[in-house]
């Protein structure tokens, strides 16, 4: 939910983690291939996580591998994707983290983009801290104690306050309204990317410093660094729809794909086989954790997934 440059082929296999904060909007500059009628070539949209970019290698793997497209990667922030999604600039979003307003604009409305189904993995955003910090201070995880904490957190950037580490100021985000409305002493700081934030993640947790940050599940991180979440207010339908008033906690989102309407047309086998691209969780942790720890190529952690999970796309192929 968070929230990219024009990949070819080619530059896809040394696609590594990226970053999200900065990265330019290319809706303006449209694959040569998407969208394109009487070929066999699929233009798919990569976002900036390291998530996003496993369903991406393995789908591109597949596609080119087992049913011979052409595939060309656009990378493009999250709202702008829906809006080259929209104009047949890319063919398919594979990881969406929930945008109401774009989804009634262009599904509902306009119709230029069409459901394809879940992803099989659910999202979850929250605010956590490294769990050794938790066996020092218990009850450090429920929000109401994090102002007796606030000097725990405090770094250059964030002055007297606690910091809040954000990652991409792109990606989708409350943290500043929940600050100001839950009343809390803290100061929130963008690390500026997804690979940023885990660089200061992995320095503080070298280091056993505390740290307070917005992160998100599904992600290979927590593999290596064991964080628990901090309770938030519940989350309740409808108590995040003022942006300026949100005072409880993120939802749980089970994260959807879209194609645009005419792929999912005249898109073949191709547009069939991105509908049924299914898999957990756990499927997509292995192939980030190979891409982002590893320093894997995409193609090549897609590949090595494909050789020995053939049960689970085999039946996205039928």
């Amino acid at each position: 939910m968070r929230v990219r440059t024009a990949y070819s082929v080619a530059a896809m296999t040394s696609l590594a983690l990226l970053s999200g904060c900065g990265a330019a909007d290319m809706t303006k500059q449209a694959s040569p291939f998407a969208n394109a009628q009487g070929s066999k070539t699929v233009t798919l949209s990569v976002q900036s996580w390291v998530g996003a970019q496993a369903n991406v290698a393995v789908a591109q793997y597949l596609l080119e591998h087992k049913l011979g497209y052409r595939v060309d990667t656009v990378q493009v922030d999250e709202v702008p994707a829906w809006d080259a999604l929209s104009q047949g600039r890319v063919d398919a979003i594979l990881e969406d983290w929930g945008h109401p307003d774009q989804e009634k604009r262009y599904v509902d409305d306009k119709k230029t983009i069409t459901r394809a189904g879940g992803l099989g993995v659910t999202g979850h955003i929250g605010w956590y801290v490294p769990t050794y910090l938790v066996k020092q201070h218990p009850d450090i995880t429920n929000w109401k104690n994090l102002n007796k904490y606030s000097s725990l957190f405090r770094t250059a950037e964030s002055g007297s306050k606690g910091q809040l580490m954000d990652g991409s100021p792109s990606y989708v985000t409350n943290d500043k309204a929940l600050v100001t409305n839950l009343k809390l002493n803290y100061q929130v700081v963008f690390a500026g990317s997804e690979a940023a934030q885990i660089t200061q993640m992995k320095q503080f947790a070298k280091e056993k410093k505390p740290f307070l940050t917005y992160w998100y599940a599904p992600q290979w991180l927590f593999k290596k660094v064991p964080m628990t979440e901090v309770e938030l207010p519940a989350y309740k339908e409808g108590c995040d729809a003022d942006a300026a008033k949100v005072a409880c906690a993120y939802p749980h989102t089970p994260l959807e794909k879209y194609l645009n309407t005419d792929f999912t047309k005249k898109g073949g086998k191709a547009a069939a086989f991105l509908k049924k691209f299914k898999w957990t969780t756990e499927d997509q942790n292995e192939v980030s954790l190979m891409i982002a720890d590893q320093k894997m190529s995409p193609a090549d952690a897609a590949k090595k997934w494909v050789d020995s999970h053939p049960s689970t796309w085999k039946a996205w192929l039928s």
